[in-house]
């Protein structure tokens, strides 16, 4: 791509489909594949990520929130499209774009199937979730009975699926404890669908799942991170790929003597004279505070530029004392070299947290 002229993040669509490729070729022939979308598609852009899985014939989408479901729909996705998370107020809008809901309490399944006799359902298609050791949402395995009494009440709505979250599956350290909630969903699982008289499909992992549990991929695995190019393992780096490039320019040039002041609160005091450049991306655009001081760095020409002092809200700056730079180059943020965890790690903090935090108001830009 041509080089930055304004703070943009590149996401690289070719690269996203060697990621979904690689993951696929993990599971069988008949597992089925669900991407999940949710939180604008990691920080990248749900609409133009869905519709081109979509044609990659992705089985199932997955949003935390009814409403990224409805952009999805209102953009052409076609495919179901599973609610995480969802929330009573927003059922009727759920069954009016045909979003599929978990079910995860009595109260949100009592309340769904009151709405779906409301909208004439029948056979409304949701997801039952059990909680196997996350501890988050989800019913219990000692739920299960009150769950069929429910269902056995209406035939307003009926069950595509069990699936449950592994809440540990990146540390192997922790194979017990994962072992024991696949054996424990297999046991939900089992009770479950022989009191509800039909079979329903199961899903229970996420992408360090995919890579560690085959045994656990049973009829569908589901995948975030891994699409936008993180394993949760150093291993895995040369197969999965960060698809996002987050780039900005120089914008300005200072040069700092001894004892000179930088930024808000005076945040930086150059002990030597000290060239910095301010560039056009703060904490409105996710760079939060606390990569400045300091902690956080960007690359120009391949080299480290520490962010010094307070970061901005609009800019941040950054130590170019060293590195041959000038007004208008472009620098990277993070791309697949310097990656969204490197820079991540400087605060102690992970992947996930930096590129979901990447503001709208930052221009994408796809590579196809």
């Amino acid at each position: 791509m041509d080089k930055a002229q304004e703070t943009i993040l590149e996401i690289d669509l070719k690269t996203l489909k060697q990621n979904f490729t690689f993951l696929k070729s993990k599971t069988t022939a008949n597992t089925k594949f669900l991407a999940v979308v949710k939180a604008f598609a990691y920080g990248s852009d749900a609409v133009e990520i869905a519709k081109y899985l979509q044609d990659l014939d992705v089985d199932y989408f997955a949003v935390a929130y009814s409403y990224e479901g409805v952009a999805l729909r209102d953009a052409g996705v076609t495919k179901p499209i599973l609610v995480l998370h969802p929330q009573p107020v927003n059922f009727d809008t759920i069954i009016k774009r045909c979003l599929e809901p978990s079910m995860y309490s009595k109260r949100i399944l009592e309340t769904f199937i009151a709405c779906a006799e409301k909208h004439k359902q029948t056979n409304y298609p949701v997801h039952i979730k059990f909680n196997t050791g996350l501890n988050r949402i989800g019913f219990s395995e000692h739920d299960i009975q009150t769950v069929l009494s429910c269902l056995k009440t209406t035939k307003s709505i009926k069950v595509r699926s069990l699936f449950s979250h592994l809440a540990a599956s990146e540390d192997l350290n922790e194979r017990e404890f994962t072992l024991n909630q696949i054996e424990s969903f297999k046991n939900i699982a089992k009770t479950f669908n022989t009191g509800l008289g039909y079979k329903t499909f199961l899903h229970m992992c996420n992408t360090s799942g995919i890579l560690n549990y085959p045994e656990a991929h049973f009829d569908m695995v589901r995948s975030g991170i891994g699409l936008y190019g993180f394993g949760n393992d150093a291993k895995y780096k040369k197969d999965l790929k960060p698809i996002a490039n987050l780039k900005s320019i120089i914008s300005q040039i200072h040069h700092l003597k001894k004892g000179d002041s930088l930024g808000y609160n005076r945040g930086y005091i150059a002990k030597q004279d000290t060239t910095t450049a301010t560039i056009p991306i703060g904490h409105a655009d996710g760079i939060k505070r606390q990569y400045g001081k300091g902690k956080g760095f960007i690359t120009i020409h391949n080299q480290k530029a520490p962010i010094l002092g307070n970061v901005c809200m609009d800019m941040i700056m950054v130590d170019v004392t060293n590195i041959n730079c000038k007004e208008g180059d472009e620098v990277i943020i993070f791309n697949a070299h310097n990656t969204a965890e490197d820079l991540a790690e400087t605060v102690q903090s992970i992947s996930y947290e930096l590129i979901t935090a990447i503001s709208q108001r930052i221009k994408r830009v796809f590579n196809r």
